[in-house]
């Protein structure tokens, strides 16, 4: 038996040596709070200010821009929910495709009396660009969409997006957090007013995430305390995680484009052998991430498959993982119009820097013996 095979990378990616290795002082002899005056405090602020200037590096920002959080669900709330409390209620646009981090706390918006739109997107898991015009035509004050899907793995043009809804007046947000290490995140080319990052979706620790943003934008604090994150996130920092983050970044940039190379054929291998088998394969003509493959085995639900998969020592999704404690239709999906029985059968392949050609071989060969055992199974079927 195989150590099992880990292909559920947009999940999250296991710690990364070298960050453990950058971390492992600020789990032990070094232990200062960064907002103390004395040594230990020092030091721990250094850790903390190069960490944000490697962060900021990975994204083409300004070390100032970087406002640290506990993750990327923390980011995209204290944009929309820290833009909106310094305005009066008008109207917020998002995809229809946006992470539950996303689309729960601008839904939340409405009891306050915002309007919502979600924008749709077509049969590809693009921008629906009729919507978006349309949408623009309504004069939205904030926008957020999404640059990389974590299911489908389809990249938007945000920064023609962007252009548009700046030019129409709105103040734009991307969460980049699928983006981050697979492609290229550049906070200026982008355009974008803020924008959402996460360490552990490259090789960080889990709990550490930030808010890249503009000085022009003003953002009502969540959490209100010390002041620590130029009054926008206060509370003592996470010195450990928060430079396990910079290390993070650092390595991700510098392995970024070889890696994707490298693992967008993988990527293609499998999903090959996964059309030839009668799959159907997601979003295949848009633009995606090169790590990313969601897919459909006809007549099979994805719950089980997932489990079938997992038992023959392969670690895959039924959708998004923050979604699956939820075992309903993905939402993705359906907003690209989706059967909901096909839906039901999605899984989700996310491929990583750990991931090997024998991983993928040894996939290719146990998902032909899973799929026929299951197809033998009518009472199994979706």
């Amino acid at each position: 038996m195989f150590t099992p095979v880990y292909l559920d990378w947009n999940a999250t990616a296991p710690l990364d040596p070298g960050v453990r290795e950058a971390m492992i002082p600020w789990l032990g002899d070094r232990f200062g709070n960064a907002s103390s005056r004395h040594e230990y405090g020092r030091q721990a602020r250094a850790a903390v200010d190069e960490a944000r200037a490697q962060v900021a590096r990975a994204v083409g920002a300004h070390a100032t821009e970087v406002v640290f959080t506990s993750g990327g669900s923390e980011a995209n709330n204290l944009f929309i929910k820290g833009a909106a409390a310094l305005m009066r209620p008008a109207r917020i646009a998002i995809s229809a495709i946006e992470h539950p981090c996303v689309r729960e706390p601008a839904r939340q918006l409405r009891r306050t009396g915002w309007e919502l739109a979600e924008i749709g997107v077509d049969a590809a898991g693009r921008l629906d660009a009729a919507s978006w015009r349309a949408e623009l035509e309504q004069r939205p004050a904030l926008v957020s969409v999404m640059l990389a899907n974590n299911e489908t793995g389809v990249i938007q043009n945000v920064a023609a997006l962007a252009r548009e809804a700046t030019a129409a007046g709105a103040w734009v947000h991307t969460d980049a957090v699928q983006a981050l290490g697979k492609i290229e995140v550049d906070f200026r080319k982008l355009g974008v007013h803020a924008l959402t990052v996460s360490a552990h979706k490259i090789g960080g620790p889990l709990g550490a995430g930030a808010l890249i943003m503009d000085k022009r934008l003003e953002l009502a604090p969540l959490i209100a305390g010390g002041g620590q994150e130029r009054g926008l996130r206060s509370g003592t920092e996470n010195v450990a995680a928060i430079v396990g983050f910079g290390a993070a970044c650092a390595i991700a940039l510098d392995r970024r484009a070889a890696e994707a190379r490298r693992i967008e054929v993988l990527r293609d291998r499998v999903q090959a052998a996964l059309a030839a088998s009668g799959a159907r394969i997601f979003s295949a003509d848009a633009p995606r991430l090169p790590n990313t493959l969601f897919f459909a085995a006809a007549g099979i639900d994805g719950e089980t498959l997932v489990a079938r998969l997992d038992r023959a020592g392969f670690a895959c999704a039924s959708g998004s993982a923050c979604s699956s404690a939820h075992p309903e239709p993905s939402r993705t999906l359906l907003a690209m119009g989706v059967e909901p029985a096909v839906a039901r059968s999605a899984v989700r392949l996310s491929l990583g820097y750990g991931t090997t050609d024998a991983d993928v071989e040894r996939f290719v060969v146990a998902f032909a013996t899973v799929l026929s055992e299951l197809k033998k199974l009518p009472a199994m079927a979706a």
